[in-house]
C-alpha cells in the first residue's frame, strides 16, 4: 500500500484502469465459455448457441461509435464505470431460473455484456493517451502493448476459469461469484478513478461521431479488414475443422483455442521489443509508423495463403494447420499491437475517445463480418476458401496502411 501511495498520479490511474480492464476481461472470457458449455448441456444446437452471441457483436459496433461520444462528453471514468455496472446487470440476468433462459432472453443479456465490454475497452484505451506526455511516444507504445496483450492473455485464462467454475459451482454459482468480484471492483473504481478523465474541453457534438481525420479513417479501414481476416477462419471455421477433420473433442478444441489466445496476448505485450529487434537489432523501443503497419501486414498476408496451399495439395495437413495457426497468431498479435498504438497516438487529445471509439467501431464491424462469413463460407466451400478470403483481406489492410503517416 505504501508503494502504491508513493507512485505518481498518472501511474496510479494507469494501474486502476488496467486492473478494471483485467477483472472485466476475466469475467468476459469466463462468461463466453460458461454460456457455450452450459447451453450445450441444456441441449441447444450449435446454431442456437452461435445466435446467443449475435447481439453481443452487433451492439459492439454501436457501442464503440456512441461510447466515444459519451466518453468525450461526460468523461472516461463514467463510461468505464457504466461498463462495469452493465456487466454486473448482464450476469444477474443469467441468474434467472433455467426455464426463463430462452434464446431471446440470453441474447438480451449478451447484448448488455457486449455494450459493457466495448465501453470498458474504449475507456481503457482512450485513457492511456491522457496519462502519457506527448513527447514520450515510446512509453505510450509500451503501455498500450501491455494493456492490450495482458487483456488477450487474460481472456484465454477466462476460458479456463469458466470451465472450472461450471465444474465446481455450476452455472448459477459461477454467475454469483463473478457478480461479487465485479461489484467490489466497481465500487473501488467509483471512488478511485479521476473525475472527468478524458472529458473534452468543448462539449462534444453528436455530429462528431465520425472521424474527420484522414489518417484515422484509413487506419480504421485497415483495422476492419485485419480483424475480418482473422475471424473469417478463426471463429467458426477453425474449431469445426479441428473437430471434424482431426476428431478432436470439445475440450481439446477449447483448450487449444484458449492457449492460442494466451500466447497471442503474451506476444502482444512484447510487441514493442519484437518490432524493434526485427528492424534495428536493439532492445530499446522504436516508435512505429505507417510503414511499420504496412510491413507487418505484408508479412501476415503470406501465412494464410501458405496454409491454404498446404490444404489444397494435401501437404501434412495437421502439422500445416497447427504450426501455421501458431505463426499466424504471433504475427497477427504484432499487427494488432501496432494498430492499437497508432490509434492512440493519432487520436486528438481533446476528446480522444471520439477517435478511439470510431476506430474500435471499425474493429467490431470487422469481427462481425468475419464471424458471419466464417460460418457461411466454411459451410459452402470449406476452410481453404476461408483462408483465401483471409489472405485477400489482409492484403487490403496492407495496401491501406501505405496511406498512413510515415512518421
Amino acid at each position: 500500500m505504501d508503494r502504491f501511495t508513493a507512485l505518481s498520479p498518472q501511474i496510479k490511474q494507469y494501474l486502476i484502469i488496467t486492473g478494471n480492464y483485467w477483472v472485466f476481461t476475466l469475467t468476459d472470457g469466463a462468461l463466453r465459455m460458461l454460456v457455450v458449455l452450459y447451453f450445450y448441456q441444456l441441449g441447444y444446437s450449435p446454431l442456437s448457441i452461435a445466435m446467443l452471441f449475435l447481439f453481443y457483436e452487433i451492439f459492439g459496433v454501436i457501442t464503440n461509435l456512441v461510447g466515444g461520444w459519451l466518453g468525450a462528453r461526460f468523461g472516461l471514468n463514467k463510461t468505464m464505470n457504466i461498463g462495469l455496472a452493465l456487466q454486473i446487470v448482464s450476469l444477474a440476468m443469467l441468474m434467472a431460473p433455467v426455464d426463463t433462459l430462452t434464446v431471446i432472453y440470453v441474447m438480451a443479456a449478451q447484448a448488455l455484456s457486449g455494450i459493457a465490454k466495448d465501453l470498458n475497452k474504449m475507456s481503457a484505451k482512450s485513457a492511456i493517451k491522457l496519462l502519457v506526455p506527448k513527447d514520450a511516444q515510446g512509453q505510450l507504445f509500451k503501455w498500450v502493448a501491455i494493456l492490450t496483450g495482458s487483456k488477450n492473455a487474460l481472456k484465454g485464462v477466462g476460458f479456463f476459469l469458466g470451465g472450472v467454475l461450471l465444474t465446481l459451482l455450476e452455472f448459477h454459482g459461477a454467475m454469483l461469484i463473478m457478480i461479487c468480484m465485479l461489484t467490489m471492483v466497481w465500487l473501488f473504481s467509483l471512488f478511485a478513478l479521476k473525475e472527468d478523465l478524458g472529458k473534452a474541453k468543448n462539449k462534444a457534438k453528436f455530429s462528431e461521431l465520425f472521424s474527420k481525420s484522414k489518417a484515422i479513417n484509413v487506419l480504421s479501414a485497415a483495422r476492419l479488414f485485419l480483424f475480418a481476416a482473422r475471424d473469417v477462419w478463426f471463429v467458426v471455421a477453425l474449431p469445426v475443422f479441428l473437430a471434424a477433420t482431426f476428431a478432436w473433442d470439445h475440450w481439446w478444441v477449447g483448450g487449444f483455442m484458449a492457449c492460442w489466445i494466451i500466447g497471442y496476448g503474451i506476444v502482444q505485450s512484447f510487441a514493442p521489443y519484437i518490432t524493434n529487434i526485427m528492424s534495428t537489432g536493439k532492445k530499446s523501443v522504436q516508435v512505429p509508423c505507417g510503414r511499420s503497419a504496412f510491413l507487418w501486414a505484408s508479412y501476415l498476408t503470406a501465412i494464410p495463403a501458405m496454409i491454404a496451399l498446404a490444404l489444397h495439395f494435401d501437404f501434412y495437413i495437421q502439422a500445416s494447420v497447427i504450426i501455421g495457426l501458431l505463426i499466424f497468431g504471433a504475427v497477427f498479435a504484432i499487427n494488432s499491437s501496432l494498430h492499437s498504438y497508432l490509434i492512440v497516438s493519432l487520436a486528438d487529445s481533446d476528446g480522444v475517445s471520439l477517435d478511439v471509439g470510431f476506430y474500435y467501431m471499425a474493429n467490431a464491424m470487422g469481427r462481425l463480418f468475419g464471424t458471419v462469413l466464417s460460418g457461411w463460407v466454411y459451410q459452402q466451400h470449406g476452410l481453404e476458401a476461408c483462408l483465401w478470403i483471409s489472405t485477400g483481406s489482409i492484403a487490403l489492410a496492407a495496401v491501406l496502411s501505405q496511406a498512413l503517416p510515415k512518421e
